[in-house]
């Protein structure tokens, strides 16, 4: 059973494509936020059985939900905006893809450095100055990433496209999703 906050706003439905890519920032945020506390706070020691599951958690998060919202950016958005700019490209969108392969590497990096301390109950003094430092990368790409999309793309993109556009990506969302 999830958790239900009270006065939450809930998430946002495939009719709003734009509002989930939002919604899915603030997963990313609280996902990447876990590794970041475990890989500072646990430093030196053996994970607990809640931290295990709180890493194993937010790694799934990623390896699922993060492929999913870096596809709908990449394969339903982007090539919207791009089609509606013909020969005056957004700039933004190459740094865009940028972040995502840069966020990919990081995230393997993360993962198999979590996955030597799960397995093995501790982590090198190296590993953990690398997992610290590759945490912190990622925890910056995001930052950056999230400000212009929700700053200038996803506004753009509310401008530009129109009702048949938008509900194209929210079935294309939902194909990823089935």
């Amino acid at each position: 059973m999830a958790g239900i906050q009270i006065g939450a706003k809930p998430d946002s439905g495939f009719d709003d494509p734009i509002g989930m890519l939002k919604d899915c920032h603030r997963r990313i945020e609280s996902f990447l936020q876990i590794l970041f506390l475990v890989a500072e706070r646990a430093r030196g020691r053996r994970l607990t059985d809640e931290e295990s599951a709180a890493v194993k958690s937010s790694l799934s998060y990623f390896q699922t939900g993060g492929k999913r919202h870096t596809a709908d950016e990449e394969e339903s958005l982007f090539p919207r905006l791009r089609g509606q700019m013909p020969g005056k490209e957004p700039e933004e969108l190459h740094r865009l893809e940028d972040d995502h392969e840069r966020a990919d590497e990081l995230h393997a990096e993360v993962e198999e450095l979590f996955e030597i301390w799960m397995e093995s109950g501790l982590l090198s003094e190296e590993n953990q100055k690398i997992l610290a430092q590759s945490v912190a990368e990622l925890d910056e790409v995001y930052k950056a990433h999230i400000k212009v999309e929700e700053e200038v793309v996803f506004p753009q993109a509310s401008r530009a496209l129109d009702e048949k556009a938008v509900a194209e990506m929210g079935r294309e969302f939902r194909a990823r999703r089935a």
